[in-house]
């Protein structure tokens, strides 16, 4: 994204200069900063575009600023700039007691001087200009708003912002809509609205229709900001169900068919909506060298890994094998990071998938190739995994059932089912659980037994599999030499 500014007179480059000492130390601390423990060396503006008039007793700005970091230490290849974030400030002489956790800060200079600024996504009224905005196609400076005319919108929903820990923040409009606003910006075709449009067109009903949607264009180059959608009334989350049903002891195997079902469906949309590509040996080959790549960066930065490494490489081999065999492989669009806090199950029992953006952490291009079907289903066996292993007793018999239950939803609407191949889908876990692994120690180190749990099973499996196979092929080469 080129560092084009938009600006009025009164959100000048000084405003950020005035708000630099604010954010730096405001920014680590959301949950939805991906640059955590690495010093924020600088901050420069790619956008600033005043939504309210300062003039007033609330004024609105929305910012996109670059966070300048040293690199993290398990980056590779040529540095890159710094990550781009969206941000709606307000602006108040003084806080109410109910905005007081959205504090950033008290500005002593510039052109928000004597004024308190905080993140405006707490605040009704910020919150009804963004939707106002798309219902109404606004064109705002840098911003477009624009939405899907079949749909209405009506004014004044009353907006909440939802609190809960995300990676991205959302925004409830009278259970109506839900708007989420993308932190992380980045410019391109982003996955989140690509592919739940796609669905749309294929009349998909697992996936809540994108109703409007928020984009910048800078310097020739458009950035999706932000996705509204339907609000899917009285759904349960699919973590917070699973964690209650372990709770009472209750069996979640009918649930995990379902949402096998549903992934499923999820899938062949997809396929039959974008194009699909076949892997054939080179591709193949490669998809197993990234995975032994990632392995080996992972156990610089997690020296946890090591005592394992030779049954995870194992696995990665036993991949790399397999691209020598005449068994191509089919690539197709997937979700990309699924969970089970992004399945919803609605009033009625249906199961819905939502937040296709795909592991933020990796470059959009990426995120936007094809794969093999295999890696969302791998995801979900690793969310069992997690669940299973945070009840106050663990219950991995639990886990076992939801992931045989989870394939078997998915064979039934497919035909194939995902444990029929096992070589891919042990690379697909595997890989997955190293990815958990660098995750946890880096955001929440209390976690990290979870994925090296599944880590040391993973590699212990893998490495009595190579060594069966050698001690059967030196008894075959035996019995040879004794014929």
């Amino acid at each position: 994204m080129s560092e084009a500014v938009t600006h009025s007179a009164t959100t000048s480059p000084a405003l950020l200069a005035s708000l630099d000492p604010l954010l730096r130390d405001w920014l680590p601390r959301q949950r939805w900063f991906a640059g955590k423990g690495r010093q924020v060396t600088g901050l420069s503006l790619v956008s600033a575009t005043e939504l309210l008039p300062s003039g007033g007793q609330l004024g609105l700005y929305h910012l996109l600023v670059r966070v300048h970091q040293p690199p993290a230490p398990d980056q590779s290849g040529p540095a890159r700039a710094g990550d781009c974030y969206q941000l709606l400030i307000g602006s108040r002489e003084a806080l109410p007691p109910r905005l007081a956790p959205a504090l950033i800060g008290h500005v002593s200079e510039g052109p928000l001087a004597n004024q308190t600024v905080y993140d405006a996504l707490y605040d009704t009224r910020p919150a009804e200009v963004l939707l106002e905005a798309v219902r109404s196609r606004a064109r705002i400076g840098a911003l477009r708003f624009d939405r899907d005319p079949r749909q209405e919108i009506r004014p004044h929903l009353v907006p909440r912002l939802v609190t809960t820990e995300q990676s991205n923040s959302s925004v409830i409009y009278g259970d109506t809509f839900i708007l989420k606003l993308l932190r992380r910006v980045v410019p391109g075709v982003n996955p989140d609205l690509e592919l739940p449009l796609a669905l749309a067109r294929e009349g998909c009903p697992r996936v809540p229709p994108p109703t409007g949607w928020m984009l910048a264009e800078l310097s020739g180059q458009t950035s999706v900001l932000g996705v509204l959608q339907p609000f899917v009334q009285g759904a349960a989350d699919g973590w917070e169900l699973a964690l209650r049903e372990l709770a009472k002891g209750e069996s979640f195997d009918e649930e995990a068919r379902a949402l096998g079902r549903a992934t499923a469906e999820v899938h062949l949309a997809l396929a039959a909506g974008l194009p699909t590509v076949t892997l054939g040996h080179a591709q193949l080959r490669a998809l197993a060298d990234g995975m032994t790549e990632r392995l080996e960066a992972a156990a610089r930065v997690v020296p946890a890994l090591r005592p394992h490494l030779p049954g995870l490489r194992a696995t990665f081999a036993k991949l790399a094998e397999r691209a020598t065999q005449d068994r191509p492989l089919t690539a197709q669009r997937v979700h990309g990071d699924l969970h089970l806090g992004q399945c919803l199950r609605s009033a009625d029992g249906q199961w819905s998938l939502i937040d296709f953006e795909g592991e933020p952490a990796k470059p959009l291009a990426e995120r936007r190739l094809p794969q093999p079907p295999v890696r969302d289903v791998a995801g979900m066996l690793r969310s069992f995994d997690y669940a299973a292993n945070s009840a106050s007793v663990p219950d991995p018999d639990w886990a076992t059932a939801c992931r045989a239950a989870y394939c078997a939803g998915y064979a039934e609407v497919t035909g194939l089912d995902p444990r029929a191949d096992p070589v891919l889908l042990r690379a697909y876990e595997t890989d997955k659980a190293v990815y958990e692994v660098v995750y946890e120690a880096r955001h929440r180190p209390d976690w990290l037994p979870v994925p090296m749990a599944a880590v040391q099973r993973l590699a212990a499996a893998a490495q009595a599999e190579a060594e069966a196979e050698t001690d059967a092929a030196a008894g075959a080469g035996t019995t040879g030499r004794a014929g």
